[in-house]
């Protein structure tokens, strides 16, 4: 598969790793990674958040996990063709199972949202057979520190489920971005960040595209950094 470029990296993709997504992006531009030192990815796939996480958080240093072999391998291969490689690390290792000496401050993910069903289109990337929503938040409370900071990207129709779970890990919701496709239509994604300090929820609304296959401003400008359609 091609290359991905953004300008500051490239991504090199595989068929048989999760391709690079708008979700990703979104993630990966919209996660506060203010003051975060130790960050967490948890299902990597190519990289691309650890990659936008890196660039934008100048001194941090990323711990980029994946379940497959072939995706861990790949990003570790996009980390080393970077210019943040030497802060940047990628293990093949179940989240679940995971052993760090460590709290992080920042655990970031694109998890699998989808309940398992007879698909065979990205199983594991999609689908929530090795990582549930109530695994990522158990494992994720227990290595958090304690200032620390939870941030996802899940469909709309499942963060009243995520919010629960969180709540019950006596994690909060501190910011919702909702994600509109285009302007005029219904909600597609949430970003949520969570932390153990329970305050008023701040909320936004972002807008990919102002009519179609017209990018909104806000949408360019929260990617100018990133996308070479921003130049």
């Amino acid at each position: 598969m091609k290359l991905f470029h953004f300008k500051k990296f490239s991504v090199k993709q595989s068929k048989k790793v999760f391709r690079v997504g708008t979700d990703a992006v979104l993630l990966g531009a919209l996660t506060n990674v203010d003051g975060a030192q130790k960050i967490l990815e948890v299902g990597t796939g190519t990289g691309i958040i650890s990659l936008m996480v890196a660039q934008r958080n100048t001194s941090a240093e990323v711990t980029a996990l994946d379940i497959s072999a072939e995706a861990a391998e790949l990003a570790a291969e996009n980390f080393e063709n970077s210019p943040f490689h030497s802060r940047l690390k990628s293990i093949n290792a179940d989240f679940k199972d995971f052993k760090n000496s460590v709290l992080f401050d920042l655990i970031f993910s694109n998890p699998p949202y989808f309940e398992k069903n007879g698909s065979t289109k990205d199983i594991v990337a999609r689908q929530q057979t090795e990582l549930s929503f109530e695994e990522l938040l158990t494992k994720s409370s227990k290595i958090l520190s304690k200032k620390g900071q939870i941030s996802v990207i899940i469909p709309t129709e499942s963060e009243a489920v995520f919010t629960k779970i969180a709540n019950e890990k006596l994690l909060y919701l501190n910011r919702k971005i909702t994600v509109y496709g285009i302007k005029n239509s219904k909600p597609k994604r949430v970003v949520l960040e969570f932390t153990f300090q329970e305050k008023m929820t701040v909320e936004q609304e972002i807008f990919i595209e102002k009519s179609p296959r017209i990018y909104s401003e806000e949408y360019l400008k929260l990617t100018e950094e990133f996308h070479l359609f921003n130049r």
